[in-house]
């Protein structure tokens, strides 16, 4: 079955294969989050994007291999239910970014900020602070090194979505930050055929979420 993105709770996982990266999307409830699997196709090491809930259902795509690394995006509640869990049936080092670290149930032995890099195995993500749906809110770009230049991959928690950018709650200050960090660090810098995974939902793609970009500005959400 060829991916699409489209996964939903209870139900079966995809994956993808990418050059020096395979991808696995699982959907969890009771909020329809998304996790994602990713293991380097050189060395099998594992990476966890949010341990959102369902340990168990975690656990059980992760099998027999430990995860080296659970990275949370961001501090909301939603993201994190299973982290505390699936990092001690694991060992997992965790990472997130230092502005929301302290609100996560576990000690974060690895605190990351905008332009550094984590990585899994032979593969290499770039971490891209957007800051406005929470102070710490990060994206994770995946582009093998460059050869996915045209078509990079990338995880955004709840900071873009098809048709929007993350809940700022109505707050200006933080929609402007949040619209401003898109708008720099992922449409002005990130090319129409890279592909993105949020938080919750379907997938989308740069190319057909920049056109929106000055109507989310306009409205102001």
């Amino acid at each position: 079955m060829s991916y699409t993105g489209d996964v939903s709770v209870g139900g079966p996982a995809e994956t993808r294969e990418l050059p020096g990266l395979t991808i696995t999307k699982v959907a969890v409830g009771p909020m329809n989050n998304n996790a994602y699997l990713l293991r380097c196709t050189s060395t099998g090491e594992l990476l966890l994007i949010d341990a959102a809930n369902e340990a168990g259902t975690l656990l059980e795509l992760i099998g027999d291999t430990p995860p080296a690394k659970i990275v949370t995006t961001h501090r909301h509640r939603d993201h994190w239910e299973a982290l505390r869990e699936v990092q001690e049936a694991t060992g997992a080092a965790t990472v997130a970014h230092p502005d929301d670290a302290p609100e996560l149930p576990v000690k974060i032995t690895d605190l990351v900020s905008h332009g550094d890099t984590v990585t899994v195995g032979e593969a290499r993500l770039a971490v891209i602070h957007l800051r406005g749906h929470t102070p710490g809110s990060i994206a994770l770009c995946y582009d093998a090194d460059g050869a996915l230049a045209a078509e990079p991959h990338l995880f955004t928690g709840d900071s873009l979505f098809p048709g929007g950018p993350g809940n700022t709650q109505g707050d200006p200050q933080r929609f402007g930050q949040l619209i401003t960090d898109l708008e720099e660090r992922i449409f002005g810098a990130l090319p129409d055929g890279t592909w993105v995974y949020p938080g919750h939902g379907g997938d989308t793609t740069v190319g057909a979420e920049r056109p929106q970009v000055p109507e989310w500005r306009a409205r102001g959400w």
